[in-house]
């Protein structure tokens, strides 16, 4: 057998299922014998597949009905699902195209969007998933307004969007608004995993406010881990201690993390690329193979808005002068202070200096350093502490952007405007802030290379020449894709030829804002696109290598990509970064196919531990986090040409949402006291141990 074969096997034996957890309970599963009579179904057909073990569930849809597909009811009129937290659904899409296929559970009266949950799954042809719809039963809730500022909320118990689990009558399988007949294969219906109820109730006490305790934890519930005490919180400096003294990190690594005992390799200084045995890696400074362990926001930077909510907090420690400095004004993009600069509070780092006294901030940087190596990590990762990393104690990226530039004004975006690439303000800003490295981060063998900017908004393969069409005529980059037309058609009218429009002129063609009909532009429109995306990426490499030329660029950690992106990416990246939120990459694949890649944000939250939101990806409990951890990790070790993953973030985000676009998600290495959570710790201190495993 082959290295990667065996070491693929070694961590597929090390994934397990989460101790204490009910056993999954098939609701439906298909035989020979199942009675298809029992399933109505609405503008949809059924059949029996022989599979590998037993049947399928055929299901084949058409076009007559808004929203055909198949009810599957409770054999016994109804199910005690109240143990487990999700409906799973087994399917493959054995159709022609990529359909979404919805799954409902309902309770009595279900009209769709009372008295049931949604959920749904979107599959190429030939994909298999699992369809999985989380059996909500409470529903977020702002005290008639008095919350507000936040993503998540103490619960309610009931409302829209929630179901009763103890007495669930069917489940419903369909299609919507279908343009196609679309064909699905079902191998089993069950339901998952243990519900864990939220900690947080807005009926946990009364009166409610205030709901903050002085460490900016919920007041009203217990929890493992909450800290009650000033007292307390100094006590578990010692504790930890012992615990790192007792687990200083794995012995197999070398000083930067790298696999000591593994294969030499050419030793260059710097980190670099190579691959390996079929598997993409990096390689230390050492000649080491490198696998990028690592966690974002070390350590925590975040601030929670104080403004107008004086009654949400008691004992409030910001009365105090020596928390003064961790008041702040700072700038709200998005939600209830959008626009705005509210006084703000962190409490993060309050209780770090509550925890460690007044030489708080090199003990704690030291901790950091000895935590990480403690837990398996070997990197500090984007949005983190320059004080920190420059103790070149752990590895480290570092990231550039081009904020200042001039924005291409037709385009949108979650963050922002896309930065438009033919004005010198682009080139300028990623230089000027490359130059501020060159005593820092730049030439540092500790720093593994940089990211540029991050989750831009590359829409699809036409959206930013389409963004260029709808700008204003002194738009640079809407002048250079006229030089283009021009250099390629010459006369105008041989471009309303092409396109089917009627520009007098190529200055009529630059003052006009409405977009080609159809798909005659198309060519020209992906050919522009690719020229702004080759532009952003050569651009901030000559900049980077400029000043730092040994060191790499790490891409533009893509949160959505489509395939003109990916490659203008991988001609000019050392490394193509992605933000995925999801439950596994085992299976990501990128279109430049052989380039290595690297996670730069992924996180799993929960409710069992005071917080109101799960974060981008839920799960149960902290066993369950702890479980999809080592699973997401894992997995991306066994992936040829995965060389890293960093965790979004180190500390909780405030408990009350963070300023800048009210995140308040449970996703934190340690709580916002400062305290790690130990089932995470326990699977980042495994993976750390197999990041180099060798049968």
């Amino acid at each position: 057998m082959t290295f990667r074969f065996l070491f693929a096997q070694l961590l597929l034996g090390l994934l397990g299922t989460v101790p204490g957890w009910p056993a999954d309970r098939v609701l439906f599963h298909f035989n020979a014998a199942t009675q298809l009579t029992r399933f109505p179904t609405n503008d949809a057909r059924l059949s029996l597949v022989p599979a590998a073990q037993a049947s399928v569930l055929r299901l084949a849809t058409g076009t007559r009905q808004r929203w055909p597909g198949v009810t599957l009811p409770a054999p016994d009129g109804h199910w005690d699902l109240s143990p487990y937290a999700r409906v799973t659904v087994a399917v493959r899409n054995t159709g022609t195209h990529r359909t979404t296929l919805h799954c409902r559970v309902d309770n009595p009266g279900a009209d769709g969007t009372r008295h049931c949950v949604n959920g749904s799954l979107t599959l190429d042809a030939g994909q298999s998933g699992l369809l999985s719809v989380p059996l909500r039963r409470a529903h977020d809730d702002r005290l008639d307004g008095q919350l507000f500022g936040m993503r998540g909320y103490p619960v309610r118990a009931g409302g829209p969007g929630t179901v009763n689990p103890t007495n669930i009558t069917q489940i419903l399988l369909f299609v919507a608004d279908p343009k196609a007949a679309a064909q699905f294969d079902v191998a089993k219906v069950s339901v998952t995993g243990a519900y864990t109820p939220p900690t947080a109730w807005v009926t946990d006490a009364d009166p409610f406010f205030p709901f903050l305790d002085t460490f900016g934890q919920y007041k009203h519930k217990d929890w493992p881990g909450k800290v009650h005490s000033l007292a307390e919180l100094q006590a578990r400096r010692e504790t930890e201690a012992r615990e790192l003294a007792a687990q200083p990190g794995p012995g197999h690594w070398n000083q930067y993390g790298g696999w000591a005992r593994g294969p030499q390799l050419q030793a260059t200084g710097f980190f670099r690329t190579e691959k390996h045995e079929g598997k993409w890696w990096l390689v230390d400074p050492e000649g080491r193979l490198f696998f990028s362990h690592g966690l974002n926001c070390v350590p925590a930077v975040d601030v929670t808005p104080i403004e107008g909510r004086a009654a949400w907090f008691e004992d409030f420690p910001g009365d105090a002068e020596v928390f003064r400095r961790f008041h702040v004004k700072a700038y709200a993009l998005k939600g209830h202070y959008a626009g705005r600069s509210p006084e703000c509070f962190g409490f993060g780092l309050a209780n770090v200096q509550r925890k460690y006294g007044a030489e708080w901030e090199s003990v704690y940087a030291d901790l950091i350093h000895r935590r990480l190596r403690s837990w398996g990590i070997n990197t500090i990762a984007n949005w983190s502490d320059a004080r920190v990393f420059l103790l070149r104690r752990t590895p480290y990226t570092d990231n550039l952007s081009s904020q200042g530039a001039r924005r291409i004004e037709g385009s949108g975006g979650y963050w922002g405007k896309f930065p438009d690439v033919f004005d010198p303000s682009f080139s300028n800003s990623v230089r000027r802030t490359m130059a501020g490295k060159r005593n820092t981060s730049a030439n540092d063998p500790w720093c593994l290379g940089y990211f540029s900017d991050n989750e831009l908004s590359w829409g699809d393969d036409t959206s930013l020449a389409v963004a260029t069409l709808q700008s204003a005529p002194d738009q640079p980059a809407k002048q250079a894709f006229r030089a283009d037309l021009q250099a390629k058609y010459g006369d105008i009218a041989q471009l309303n030829r092409a396109w089917g429009t009627a520009h007098a002129s190529w200055e009529a063609w630059l003052a006009a804002s409405e977009l080609p009909e159809g798909e005659k532009a198309r060519a020209d429109l992906t050919a522009f696109y690719s020229k702004i995306a080759e532009t952003y990426f050569r651009v901030v490499r000559e900049a980077i290598h400029a000043v730092a030329p040994r060191q790499l660029y790490l891409g533009c950690r893509f949160a959505g990509a489509n395939r003109l992106a990916d490659l203008a990416a991988g001609r000019y990246c050392d490394v193509i970064s992605y933000n995925l939120y999801r439950r596994s990459v085992a299976n990501f694949t990128n279109p430049s196919h052989d380039k290595p890649l690297l996670i730069g944000e992924f996180h799993f939250g929960a409710l069992d531990r005071g917080m109101f939101h799960t974060g981008l990806v839920p799960v149960e409990n902290q066993a369950d986090r702890a479980q999809s951890y080592k699973e997401y990790v894992l997995g991306a070790l066994r992936h040829p040409q995965m060389v890293g993953t960093h965790w979004f973030q180190y500390m909780d985000q405030h408990t009350t949402g963070r300023v800048y676009d009210e995140e308040n998600y449970q996703i934190g290495f340690v709580d916002i006291a400062d305290t790690p959570y130990p089932e995470t710790i326990a699977a980042s201190r495994e993976v750390g141990q197999l990041l180099y495993a060798r049968p």
